[in-house]
C-alpha cells in the first residue's frame, strides 16, 4: 500500500490485517499537534486514519477493492493520545449486506485495552457503474 494524498501527509502506513480487520498507523509529529502547549494530537489526523481503516476493513473483509462511500462514522474520543506515541488504528467489518457494509474500530497509542477513540460506521458499496446493488 502506498498512501498518498492527505492519507501521505499524515504519514499513514499498512501494519497488519486479517480476514475482517485492518490495522494502520501514524507516526506524532510535532505538525499534527492540536495543543502546542500539551503536545496533544489533532482530532483530524485520527479521524482520518480511523475512516481509513474502517473503510479498508471492508476490503479484507470481501476480499475486493470495490468503491464504496462513507454514509456514517461516528469517532467518540475517550482520552487524549499521549504526545509522542504511534498512533494505531484497528478496524473490522462485522457485516455486510447487499449494498451496506458495517464497521467498527478503536485507535490506541500502544495499547488497545485503553483506546484514545471508538470508531462506528457504514459504508455503501458502489458496483463498476458507480450504482449501489
Amino acid at each position: 500500500m502506498n498512501f498518498g494524498g492527505h492519507s501521505g501527509f499524515i504519514g499513514m502506513r499498512y501494519r497488519d490485517h486479517g480476514p475482517m480487520w485492518i490495522e494502520l498507523e501514524f507516526d506524532w509529529r510535532e505538525d499534527l499537534v492540536g495543543e502546542v502547549e500539551t503536545g496533544v494530537l489533532a482530532s483530524g489526523p485520527i479521524i482520518s486514519l480511523l475512516d481509513n481503516a474502517t473503510s479498508m476493513s471492508v476490503w479484507t473483509r470481501t476480499g475486493q477493492f470495490r468503491p464504496q462511500v462513507t454514509l456514517d462514522l461516528r469517532i467518540d474520543y475517550t482520552r487524549a493520545a499521549v504526545p509522542g506515541k504511534t498512533i494505531v488504528a484497528r478496524a473490522e467489518c462485522y457485516q455486510v449486506r447487499r449494498s451496506m457494509a458495517f464497521v467498527r474500530g478503536i485507535a490506541h497509542d500502544g495499547d488497545p485495552d485503553d483506546p484514545v477513540a471508538h470508531a462506528a460506521g457504514i459504508f455503501m458499496l458502489v458496483d463498476a457503474e458507480g450504482w449501489t446493488k
